[in-house]
């Protein structure tokens, strides 16, 4: 594991996950053909993967079976896709570009986005069914549970009703944390928790160690988010830039500046490498993955 170098080893999972979500979306010509053309239009050719990145590590850990985590990497890559082609929509941030390309309700039309959305929904949780990801089916029941956690209300959804909530909002830092450990925190989370379930069974203490480590990623995540959203251009987001403080949303930079934030982030980074420590060579990317993380350029 450790011959390769983590950019190759991060080049190497980001492929297989495409060809992976390849093999997965329907086929383009399949009918209804405009809905499938869109879905795939919507997952494939974009994104750093981040979330297949840190199922693949986190499995790493647990001497996960390459083929079972990308089973789970694909689904949660799915809801993540739906979540970003429905926030772009106008009756939510009203975006036109993401990944460097016209959003998904630009390039066909609004209802045919909300129905992308709905049916990647639908597939991450009938492929995480489809298949074994671990050896006890109800340790798998309890991985789709967890995902549907993450996913609804008490997850990502919640998390994106908050943040619709907070426009033109001061919050605490406490209430914008609360925010994102649900709105961008909990797929991160589940990346990290559902990885780690597809090998061999984990002591308890070792999984909730995991668990705070999800969380802190989740939350560095969004830190350096704000930032490059403050201080980088839309050519090199491949969205556009500076759209949170157009709509005078709250973020980790307007409530703190930039100086403080990127020395909280740097603390999040470090409370995450030194949990991670405990897992010796086993958590060598999920280290490497948290570093790229803080120090990511877009």
């Amino acid at each position: 594991m450790n011959a390769r170098s983590f950019n190759q080893w991060m080049s190497d999972i980001q492929e297989r996950t495409e060809a992976a979500l390849d093999k997965t979306l329907p086929a383009a010509a399949l009918a209804p053909a405009r809905l499938h053309e869109a879905m795939r239009y919507a997952v494939l050719d974009g994104g750093k993967r981040v979330r297949p990145l840190l199922v693949h590590a986190a499995g790493q850990i647990s001497g996960a079976a390459p083929e079972r985590l990308d089973r789970v990497a694909c689904a949660l890559e799915m809801i993540h896709a739906y979540s970003l082609v429905h926030d772009d929509m106008p009756c939510m941030d009203d975006d036109v570009l993401r990944r460097g390309k016209p959003t998904v309700h630009v390039e066909f039309d609004e209802a045919t986005a909300l129905l992308v959305g709905d049916a990647l929904q639908s597939l991450a949780f009938q492929h995480l069914a489809d298949a074994p990801v671990c050896d006890d089916p109800r340790q798998q029941i309890r991985m789709i549970r967890q995902l549907a956690q993450a996913s609804g209300s008490r997850g990502m959804a919640g998390g994106q009703a908050i943040d619709l909530a907070s426009v033109g909002v001061q919050l605490t830092l406490a209430e914008l944390e609360f925010m994102h450990i649900h709105k961008t925190g909990a797929l991160i989370r589940a990346s990290i928790a559902l990885g780690v379930q597809c090998g061999r069974p984990l002591a308890e203490e070792q999984l909730s160690s995991l668990d705070h480590v999800g969380k802190v990623i989740g939350l560095l995540f969004q830190v350096i988010d704000d930032i490059l959203d403050a201080e980088a251009d839309t050519a090199t987001l491949g969205k556009t830039a500076g759209k949170d403080a157009a709509n005078d949303k709250p973020t980790y930079v307007s409530l703190l500046g930039g100086t403080r934030a990127r020395e909280l982030a740097a603390e999040m980074c470090q409370d995450a490498l030194e949990r991670l420590a405990a897992f010796g060579d086993d958590a060598l990317r999920l280290r490497e993955l948290t570093r790229f993380i803080v120090n990511r350029q877009f």
